[in-house]
């Protein structure tokens, strides 16, 4: 698949970048796409919660009232579950969340992920650029330039740049990565993928390996 290369103009520069079809032009795999969101949004939780049991409670273990005789249902400790200000009975304990995946797996979820995006036309490819200083309005107006300003944007960029990460950092619905952080939910999530001719080379190489 072929793509117009644009400047931080919006206007096109004449170059054209081949996506490669090895990573753009496969058939995606939404299996493989499932298990690896799935694991993303897994390794974002912080598994912290607690809640505790009846041995937690700080209480008297008194019996409220003789086994038998009162009618009533027996009652043991006031840290009972079923009083108020008890234990909590199968509450959550502190735990990990995160699971493993092979390699393999992975990088065909990413590259499905992106052949979503060119498949859908939603692939910008964009001049190798950088910015002299860090200034949000330099990465506003070319947001504005490349007509993408009202939509969910995904830069990738060749390697860490931090003049253009800073200066994206105040804005909303986008985010900046490096080729070498790209992962299947932030493509997924963004509306457009926006591409640097030299992140193009970047992921075409990572996936060859």
């Amino acid at each position: 698949m072929e793509v117009k290369v644009l400047n931080i103009s919006g206007k096109e520069t004449g170059a054209k970048v081949q996506l490669p079809e090895s990573v753009f032009g496969i058939e995606p795999n939404d299996h493989a796409i499932y298990l690896d969101v799935k694991q993303y949004l897994a390794n974002q939780r912080q598994g912290t919660h607690k809640s505790k049991q009846r041995n937690e409670i700080a209480g008297s273990t008194r019996k409220l009232y003789k086994q038998k005789g009162t009618g009533g249902a027996r009652a043991g400790s006031i840290k009972s579950p079923l009083f108020n200000g008890g234990g909590r009975v199968f509450g959550p304990q502190p735990r990990d969340y995160s699971f493993k995946l092979n390699k393999k797996l992975k990088s065909l979820a990413r590259k499905s992920a992106l052949a979503y995006k060119a498949k859908d036309n939603n692939v910008v490819v964009l001049e190798d650029f950088s910015f002299d200083t860090i200034k949000t309005k330099n990465f506003t107006s070319l947001l504005a330039a490349l007509k993408v300003d009202t939509q969910k944007t995904l830069l990738v960029l060749p390697a860490q740049n931090n003049n253009i990460y800073l200066s994206s950092r105040n804005v909303q619905k986008t985010k900046v990565i490096s080729a070498a952080d790209l992962n299947t939910y932030d493509v997924l999530n963004a509306g457009v993928l926006v591409l640097t001719a030299d992140s193009v080379k970047t992921l075409e190489e990572a996936f060859a390996k």
